[in-house]
């Protein structure tokens, strides 16, 4: 193994307050016994689950609740034992709704757990391949695209580098770094077994400078490991998050407009998706929990807390002693790429990285104004685009010029909207166009 300074800068980006220091150093914490658990069937990108239990079933915990329904999806689990009480609809942290089941537990739950494998080290390749796909597991950095089919590129795309995303730029979140401190010897073998999945020899960790506790804690894990592995060291700046600015600053490889990571000989998982792989491959379980930074000014005691999937917002603020004060804003994820919520009845999901609660202090109001061409959201776009133009396109609703001038290769990463002294939504309007376009080519593959 062995350590290296990134010399790959990209351009653009922003540096927003970080605020990581209220949770960094909180231990993960196990959330305490739930009575009842929403469990949404949608945790992924793709189509959603289904439901493979009807109301009234008993389940297991870990027992198979819901069936992948297609290429693109993931089966879902039972995080607690219990009874079947409703198949049911929710809200997401976006907004919009989904199925669900809802589970009331027992009050002595019975556990299942998948087949176990006898030595990874020795498993077939498919074999490996599979437990990640009947385990449930999906990137927990935020897109939730099943990993299986990640980790299962087409043969014309030689893939040769496994990079693991310990970068975890948004501001105030800090479960993948607690992941990193506290795990670290889990994640190395995790990302052996990525990596035989795969069969590359590259591994590159890759994490951010302003968690040095983290790198300290790494390097001493992987560090029996050979010279194919190394551990990343990137310069802070937002978005190094993001696959295609990852994976220039850890190789010099640029993704083309319109590509995948694997057009350039590169697969990005996120930390806790490789400790999900580590946990179903060597401990037989599949993705029902993950660890949730619940943190911001507006919190009595910022916390890492390890949750089951269907948890509501308001049990996780109760355990973190509740609002201090008042809450202006509350937000699912980063604040950057999040989504405020207006109902703390919403469950926690497979890429719920975090819940950040902001006072009136942190917030404020302001009107929208035209754009002064200033060009301070072309100077800081990562992905070299210009956001001027395209959000006039879009207010204008010309949805195809909008296309013209890179709209799907926008990463909605925010930092436009950061610098924008006109406080443009720039985000949301990308948003509802992206909207648009999608809705338009599901009607065009509907046809067909």
């Amino acid at each position: 193994m062995k350590t290296v300074h990134s010399k790959f800068v990209f351009k653009g980006g922003v540096h927003p307050d970080y605020h990581k220091e209220l949770s960094a150093g909180s231990a993960i914490e196990t959330m305490p016994a739930v009575f009842h658990l929403t469990v949404p069937l949608s945790m992924h990108l793709g189509a959603p689950a289904k439901p493979v239990v009807k109301h009234g079933d008993t389940v297991k915990k870990n027992q198979l609740i819901a069936e992948a329904s297609g290429f693109i999806s993931a089966p879902v689990h039972a995080p607690i034992g219990g009874k079947v009480a409703a198949i049911t609809d929710t809200v997401a942290a976006s907004g919009r709704p989904c199925a669900a089941i809802l589970i009331e537990a027992h009050d002595h739950e019975e556990v299942e757990f998948l087949p176990p494998i006898a030595d990874w080290h020795f498993a077939d390749q498919q074999v490996l391949l599979n437990r990640v796909a009947e385990a449930g597991i999906v990137g927990m950095g935020g897109a939730g695209f099943p990993t299986c089919v990640k980790l299962a590129p087409p043969p014309e795309k030689q893939v040769d580098t496994l990079i693991l995303n310990g970068a975890e730029c948004e501001p105030y979140l800090t479960s993948d770094h607690r992941m990193m401190v506290e795990h670290a010897e889990e994640l190395c073998i995790g990302a052996l077994i990525a990596r035989r999945i795969l069969g590359v020899k590259k591994v590159c960790v890759a994490i951010e400078d302003n968690k040095p506790d983290a790198i300290e804690a790494l390097q001493k894990a992987f560090a029996g490991l050979d010279d194919d592995v190394e551990i990343s060291i990137l310069r802070t700046s937002y978005p190094h998050g993001s696959e295609k600015h990852q994976i220039f600053a850890t190789t010099g490889r640029e993704v083309p407009r319109g590509g995948l990571p694997m057009d350039v000989g590169c697969v990005v998982e996120n930390i806790s998706t490789i400790y999900a792989i580590y946990d179903a491959v060597v401990n037989h379980q599949p993705l029902t929990h993950r660890v949730v930074s619940v943190t911001g000014d507006a919190i009595t005691r910022p916390a890492n807390l390890r949750v089951p999937f269907g948890t509501a917002y308001a049990d996780l603020i109760a355990v973190c002693g509740g609002v201090k004060g008042k809450a202006a804003k509350v937000v699912s994820g980063g604040p950057m790429m999040g989504f405020t919520v207006s109902s703390l009845s919403v469950p926690v999901t497979k890429t719920t990285s975090g819940i950040v609660l902001l006072s009136e202090d942190r917030v404020s109001g302001y009107t929208s104004q035209a754009c002064i061409s200033c060009g301070r959201c072309v100077e800081v776009c990562p992905m070299r685009i210009l956001p001027s133009e395209l959000s006039q396109c879009i207010e204008a609703d010309d949805i195809e010029g909008a296309e013209q001038a890179c709209l799907m290769d926008c990463l909605e990463c925010g930092s436009c909207a950061y610098v924008c002294p006109a406080h443009r939504p720039l985000v949301h309007h990308v948003r509802r166009a992206k909207a648009i376009v999608a809705a338009k080519r599901a009607e065009a593959a509907a046809k067909k």
